[in-house]
């Protein structure tokens, strides 16, 4: 596979084209993630294809850099119709966002069909902007990307302080003095400009996953900001690739679909197996802890009933536990979990002891629980 990326000169377009988008749509991502903006990669993405079909039409050529402007221009615009509109009237902001996504996705299908019916010849392509057609890519297409990657994640770079301080805290950011406003559009700008450079690897109607899932996944996986911003970029980068190998390998797998079903799934096993977040993990802590939590309440019954006898090592029946706890089901358990960490012992069929460990463990439990009165 490695030689066939080194080789094969297609494929290595494809793929380096590929792995530069998901390493800027990543990172801008992460942002989107955190501001809770991730509707707004869709609408910006569906808004750019109106650009795209009027950036045609009054140049006449297919320059990726002048389909680019054009993309760039209307996705700009409908950001900020959007952020208008939420403003300026009652109108929500996802009631926003879906309006615009809508207003300009019809028109730019009108448009791309008005084109597609002009008697020109140089019009055939444009069309794959909806659905991307990565094998299309092109060394030139791969330069423009790599340019205006290189200068998003230098202003990124640039303005990291300006960036964090905005997604954590907007308000405190305008209290120190900082133009909140127009951080805001600079950043909404280079998440357009991530967006619309994917548009002919992914298309409009994928290109959001690319902003979103690799921040959501790298989400999971730390809580620190510069950690976050590299892992998603991270993400994004091996997904383009190993999209861009897969599609290659199998037959009839178009690019944009298996890069997103790629980091789909990588986002799948993020919510699943992170550490901290993971939904894996956390059901094994909570079985943990409330296995610890049934060890300590069955301790302090065994160890309250004994302290009514001269000796602590004084054996009940089970039945006496089976009444202080909720199940009997759990007291069997917790009573043979108990003889095999060696802080009980069976005595007979019917009845337990604690032994020396259990007796020390069940006094700082309850030191614990009661301050020390125990």
């Amino acid at each position: 596979m490695l030689q066939e990326l080194l080789t094969d000169y297609t494929l290595r377009t494809v793929a380096l084209g590929a792995g530069l988008l998901g390493l800027v749509s990543g990172a801008l991502g992460a942002f989107a993630v955190l501001r809770r903006q991730a509707l707004l990669g869709d609408a910006i993405s569906h808004a750019a294809l109106p650009g795209i079909a009027l950036a045609f039409l009054l140049t006449g050529s297919k320059a990726p850099l002048v389909l680019v402007v054009g993309a760039a221009l209307a996705g700009w615009l409908g950001a900020a119709l959007i952020t208008s509109v939420t403003e300026r009237t009652k109108v929500t902001y996802d009631s926003a966002l879906g309006i615009m996504l809508s207003v300009f996705f019809g028109i730019g299908l009108v448009l791309l069909t008005y084109i597609q019916r002009m008697p020109a010849a140089n019009q055939a392509g444009l069309d794959s902007f909806l659905f991307g057609q990565a094998a299309a890519l092109v060394a030139r297409d791969v330069q423009t990307i790599g340019l205006l990657g290189a200068l998003v994640l230098l202003l990124l770079a640039i303005f990291w302080k300006e960036f964090k301080l905005l997604s954590f805290d907007a308000e405190f950011a305008g209290t120190l003095g900082f133009p909140v406003a127009r951080l805001d559009h600079l950043l909404t700008g280079l998440l357009v400009v991530a967006i619309v450079i994917g548009l002919q690897t992914v298309g409009v109607v994928l290109m959001s996953a690319m902003i979103v899932a690799p921040g959501a996944a790298a989400r999971q996986w730390t809580n620190r900001l510069g950690t976050m911003v590299l892992l998603a970029g991270l993400i994004g980068a091996l997904s383009g690739v190993g999209g861009a190998v897969v599609s290659a390998r199998a037959a009839n797998v178009p690019t944009g679909p298996a890069i997103v079903l790629l980091v789909s799934s990588i986002v799948a096993v993020s919510l699943l197996f992170a550490p901290v977040r993971g939904l894996v993990w956390r059901r094994l802590r909570e079985w943990r802890e409330g296995r610890a939590l049934r060890v300590d309440a069955v301790l302090v019954d065994l160890y309250a009933m004994a302290s009514q006898h001269e000796s602590t090592g004084h054996p009940h029946s089970r039945r006496a536990l089976d009444v202080m706890s909720e199940t009997s089901a759990s007291t069997r358990k917790t009573l043979r979990l108990l003889r095999v960490l060696g802080l009980a012992r069976k005595v007979d069929r019917e009845h337990w002891a604690l032994t020396d460990d259990g007796v020390e463990r069940a006094r700082r439990v309850m030191e614990r629980q009661f301050g020390g009165s125990a």
